[in-house]
Order: structure tokens, then C-alpha cells, then sequence
């Protein structure tokens, strides 16, 4: 996302040195400026870093748009990626947002679908003044509230499983979970909250965070319809 940010800034023709100490960098920079049609002039390990030299190029259209021929269904299905947000665990919305800015990254218009659980990633941490049901109040406290309340699909250990994973990314240099939707929601990555679930599970519109839209299954079908990759989390 950093170098597709760098890039957006630049000229045609303009080149930029691109470096990174994860070894799956090398790939993954390949991958991305084939599907962006970028050039990598030059590029080599030093010492623990990767670095590349790139070029940038005038976007390629989409190969699906560029088609001359084809049936119908093919000319629906652009550059999109879907994905269906059902679970609240911090290691699995890592993920989902890892995927949704590389997506982004890489041209792809991309709608994150929260289901059920997964609405309790959009739930904002401060107390909201909504008129509930007594029912609905008893399943807003059993609930995680907000990123910062999420706790790890596997040894979370009363939460100290899930602090040593904040603390070894934060060493690391990961983006954390906040960091990651802002990232999103700049990049025009669209949220989408299950109006369904949410009378279900009692929550309101105005305890979800800004930028999140409502939508129904209709909605989401429509999207996945036009995608050519579909992810359930």
C-alpha cells in the first residue's frame, strides 16, 4: 500500500527504490506489477532487505475489460474482490484486512461484507446513546467492543495470548488492526454492515464507526456476482 501510495504521486516514466526486510516481498512485488503493469528495472538483496528499482507505467486495463469477445457474464466480472466478514476473532480480521489492502493495492475495488460477528468489528469503543431493548443492551455487553476488545481465534489465554501478539507486531513493524482499517477506508475499500444482523444482534447505526454504509444480502450478492474473488473470514 506504501508503494502504491508513492506511486499514485509519480509521473509515467518516474522510478522509485522500493526496499523491504520480509522475505516474501520478493514475490509478492513481482505478482503486484504484473497485475499493475509497473516495470522492476533492477533488483537484489542486500543483506537482510530486498530492494527493487521500479518504473512506473500507464495502468493496463483489466483483462476482462479488454476483451473484444465474450458472454455476458464474463464482461460483468471486472477487477473486484468480495469478501464476507463473519467472524469477531483479532487474528482472522488481521487477515481480512491484510487481503483487503493488498487487493486495493493492486487496483482492485474491494467490499468487506460484515456478518454477525464480524459486526463487532465496527462497533465503536465509546458508549453510544442509542435507545435499546434490554435485550438488545445484554448482547452489546457480551459483545466485544471495537478492535481493542478482540481476542485471538487460538491462545488467547485470558488475554495473555493476545497482548504478546500486539506487542510482537508492534516489534515487527506490523500494522495494527486499527492502522489497517484507517488504511482501508482511505484507500475507498467499502464496508458494508448486514442490516439483517444487525437488528438480530441489537446493534445500531450509530454505535458502528464512520465510513461504514448498511446494505442487505441482495446487496452482497450483487457485489460477489461482479467479483472474480469471493472470500468468507
Amino acid at each position: 500500500m506504501g508503494l502504491t501510495k508513492k506511486l499514485e504521486t509519480m509521473k509515467t516514466g518516474d522510478r522509485v527504490l522500493a526496499g523491504a526486510s520480509d522475505p516474501g516481498f520478493e514475490k509478492d512485488l513481482h505478482a503486484y506489477c504484473k497485475v499493475t503493469g509497473h516495470k522492476i528495472l533492477s533488483s537484489r538483496w542486500k543483506g537482510k532487505n530486498y530492494l527493487a528499482l521500479i518504473e512506473k507505467s500507464a495502468k493496463e486495463r483489466d483483462t476482462m475489460e479488454s476483451k473484444s469477445q465474450g458472454n455476458n457474464h464474463e464482461k460483468s466480472q471486472g477487477n473486484k474482490k468480495t469478501i464476507v466478514v463473519f467472524s469477531s476473532d483479532l487474528d482472522r480480521a488481521l487477515a481480512t484486512f491484510v487481503i483487503a489492502n493488498g487487493a486495493r493495492s493492486m487496483g482492485s475495488e474491494v467490499t468487506l461484507f460484515f456478518t454477525f460477528w464480524g459486526l463487532n468489528i465496527l462497533r465503536k469503543e465509546q458508549y453510544s446513546s442509542a435507545k435499546k431493548s434490554l435485550m438488545d443492551q445484554m448482547f452489546g455487553m457480551m459483545m466485544p467492543k471495537g478492535v481493542k476488545q478482540l481476542k485471538l481465534s487460538q491462545l488467547h489465554m485470558f488475554g495473555m495470548g493476545t497482548g504478546m501478539m500486539k506487542h510482537v507486531m508492534k516489534e515487527k513493524n506490523v500494522n495494527s488492526l486499527s492502522q489497517l482499517m484507517q488504511t482501508a477506508l482511505e484507500a475507498g475499500v467499502k464496508f458494508v454492515a448486514c442490516s439483517m444482523s444487525m437488528d438480530v444482534m441489537g446493534i445500531k447505526k450509530e454505535e458502528l464507526i464512520d465510513g461504514v454504509e448498511v446494505g442487505g444480502v441482495a446487496q452482497y450478492l450483487s457485489e460477489a456476482d461482479q467479483s472474480n474473488v469471493n472470500l468468507f473470514i
